[in-house]
């Protein structure tokens, strides 16, 4: 086994995700502790190379192949299993995105090595690596020691590497299998366009289970009205079509960072944490004080959002009436 840390780099339509940036400054931090490098995998169709002397690692290994113009599960984890075997590295990291989460449970199995999901927090103690993860949407905690292993880390997790890191970039040769894969790139479904753009309103008002119904969106919609802003929403919201998708706010929705955002009747699951635990103002109403929601809000209520939300909309007019 040896001492580097690996970490996927992540991209679409050959721009880096933002969550690279947070796993190498990561794995540079563990990387000090295990005397090995922060090394960069980037698998991509050509224009990787432009990008690969700008990324915060040591070192970058790029693998150039057609099979990288578009995410293709196959040809990633045939990819990725190459360089672990040939590698060796202490600890893998993954983001726990979409495509990180259909990557890592894949890897695991093929390496036969063990796997922490929806992971907060890293840490090296002598021979063996301390993972911290979420479970129970959130709720808890749960903290287990490996020897090595994959990790898939929850965004916003660890602040992102400052600065390049003028990385030796190491061409990789396309590994076997890659012009033979069974599974063929057909298209992708852009998501529908929307009367606003969540991500960049200053002010969010953000709906969660808690509110009830397609009918109680309304009293968010009046407080967003009061407060000049915009009314978002969490996935169940989206789901249930109370609001449409471009509303919704989290990993599989947008990630958002407004001056404020409220949370309307959200408890906070990781999944949508990770698309507003940036916001300058996180303000949360929800009944239940164990909500998670809590662990990153500044100010928050457990008073019932049906008292709050009429009675906050009056004073706000009435505030503004006046003035």
């Amino acid at each position: 086994m040896g001492n580097d840390i690996l970490v996927l780099v992540e991209h679409h339509a050959g721009a880096v995700h933002d969550s690279a940036a947070e796993l190498l400054g990561k794995a540079r931090e563990l990387a000090g502790a295990t005397g090995g490098q922060a090394v960069a995998v980037l698998l991509h169709d050509g224009w990787g190379d432009t990008h690969a002397s700008a990324l915060p690692a040591d070192r970058v290994l790029s693998v150039e192949h057609t099979a990288f113009a578009n995410f293709l599960p196959e040809a990633y984890v045939i990819a990725l299993e190459a360089i672990l075997r040939d590698r060796d590295p202490r600890l893998t990291l993954i983001a726990n995105t979409t495509v990180g989460m259909d990557l890592a449970g894949s890897l695991s199995a093929r390496m036969s090595s063990p796997l922490v999901a929806y992971c907060v927090d890293l840490a090296i103690d002598g021979d063996v690596v301390v993972a911290t993860s979420q479970v129970f949407g959130g709720k808890l905690n749960a903290e287990v020691e490996l020897p090595s292993g994959i990790a898939s880390v929850v965004a916003g997790a660890f602040p992102p590497a400052e600065g390049g890191g003028a990385p030796e970039v190491e061409a990789v040769a396309p590994m076997a299998g890659l012009d033979s894969l069974s599974m063929t790139f057909l298209g992708r479904i852009e998501p529908e366009t929307s009367d606003v753009d969540i991500t960049a309103e200053e002010i969010l008002i953000s709906v969660g289970r808690g509110i009830g119904g397609e009918e109680n969106v309304e009293l968010a919609q009046e407080l967003a009205d009061a407060l000049g802003g915009v009314v978002s929403a969490s996935r169940p919201v989206a789901d249930a079509g109370w609001l449409p998708k471009t509303r919704q706010v989290g990993k599989s929705g947008r990630k958002v960072t407004p001056r404020l955002y409220i949370a309307c009747g959200i408890s906070g699951a990781p999944e949508h944490l990770e698309g507003m635990r940036d916001a300058e103002l996180i303000i949360a109403i929800n009944t239940d004080e164990k909500a998670p929601i809590f662990d990153v809000a500044h100010f928050g209520t457990t008073e019932d959002l049906f008292d709050i939300l009429p009675a906050l909309t009056e004073r706000i007019e009435a505030a503004t009436s006046v003035a």
